[in-house]
């Protein structure tokens, strides 16, 4: 990471995870007039670890409204205006989500001082059914007040670009949560020692579909059931730990772990596997040299897990699990070379540090709307 944003840049997100903070501070470390960050709690449901402290950004506590629920769920953000007046920055990042309603009151300041504003999104999926037409119109309309979007994945890019924003002002910066490696890649043995071992990490939520991993791996062949290591705590943990006594007592919960207290688990691990959705782990797991298996989602892990150092598979599919994981520690030479791939893309493709460099990219190419016109160019 080299290039360095000149200006002050504003963030907004609804909440801040822990998981993020790492990329904030090392955003503003590049940001030489600062970084300002606002957000506000999640709802007790969601079960969110947040942060209220980051080490170079300057943090901002805002009052967020939880309006609604489920499908129908809509935030509002107090005070935001007030908020940029105190910061006066020269660009402001927002999450691209129409269901923040706030998020206009901010565009509409920043525009009214002809300073741009970046969307930053997961994409936008097709529609279907009822009203399709308008939903569709009424996204597009909302994505066109940014300057430039921001996504996490070419598929994100592509369904942005489907829904009829210009190509030239997508940008991919694939979503990271650990920085490229330091050290050498930690040199495992060519056989398991005596049995595989299967890591987890993340918390132990339903969506996560853990139950699935202890069937899978009860329904192996004998000579292939691995040791299983699950890292993490969460509302599910009393209800997986009595499936595991039923299915599969040998897996082990080893309860909500960071930091240097996570390395051993990492380092004896065979394979990291995440049967749900979600679970930022994997990448972290992939700089450990670990292959990996996921299954399909919102395409956050598309350009993360590929043929070549994993395997993604259809959610909720007991059956697709149970043979992968038989594929995998099946061929323990094939496994360690996936490992090895893994290690190589987080070291040279997809960490912190290229993360933050699109994004310093970014905003260099917007410009500085106090002096000129925003100048964006084309990447992939």
């Amino acid at each position: 990471m080299s290039a360095k944003y000149p200006g002050k840049l504003a963030f907004l997100q609804r909440v801040l995870p822990t998981y993020r903070a790492p990329f904030f501070d090392l955003l503003a470390d590049a940001c030489q007039a600062g970084l300002s960050l606002a957000a506000g709690q999640p709802l007790m449901s969601e079960t969110i670890e947040t942060t209220e402290k980051l080490r170079s950004a300057h943090l901002t506590q805002v009052h967020n409204i939880h309006l609604l629920k489920g499908s129908l769920y809509l935030c509002f953000q107090a005070g935001l205006p007030g908020w940029l007046a105190s910061e006066e920055p020269d660009a402001l990042i927002v999450e691209a989500n129409p269901r923040y309603l706030s998020t206009g009151a901010a565009v509409r300041w920043m525009k009214a001082r002809s300073r741009p504003v970046i969307g930053w999104g997961l994409g936008s999926p097709p529609r279907t059914g009822a009203l399709t037409g308008m939903r569709r119109s009424n996204r597009l309309n909302f994505i066109s007040q940014f300057a430039a979007l921001i996504t996490y994945s070419q598929r994100g890019k592509a369904e942005y670009q489907e829904l009829g924003y210009p190509a030239e002002r997508i940008f991919v910066a694939p979503n990271a949560v650990a920085a490229r490696p330091q050290k050498n890649l930690y040199e495992r043995s060519p056989v398991f020692n005596q049995r595989a071992n299967i890591l987890f990490v993340g918390r132990l939520q339903r969506r996560k579909r853990l139950d699935l991993l202890l069937l899978a791996c009860a329904s192996l062949p004998p000579e292939l059931q691995p040791r299983l290591f699950i890292v993490g705590d969460g509302p599910e943990r009393r209800e997986l730990e009595g499936l595991a006594g039923e299915v599969y007592p040998s897996a082990n919960f080893a309860g909500a772990l960071h930091g240097a207290d996570l390395m051993p688990f990492f380092a004896e691990a065979d394979l990291f596997v995440l049967p749900g959705t979600g679970g930022l782990a994997v990448q972290e797991a992939m700089s450990h040299g670990l292959p990996v298996i996921v299954a399909k989602g919102d395409g956050t892990q598309d350009d993360l897990v590929r043929p070549t150092n994993g395997w993604q598979i259809p959610p909720d599919d007991l059956n697709s699990l149970k043979n992968i994981l038989q594929l995998a520690l099946s061929d323990v030479p094939r496994l360690r070379k996936m490992g090895m791939e893994s290690f190589r893309i987080v070291s040279e493709e997809i960490n912190l540090e290229r993360m933050v460099d699109v994004f310093i990219e970014v905003l260099n190419n917007s410009g500085n709307n106090r002096t000129g016109p925003a100048q964006l160019a084309a990447t992939g």
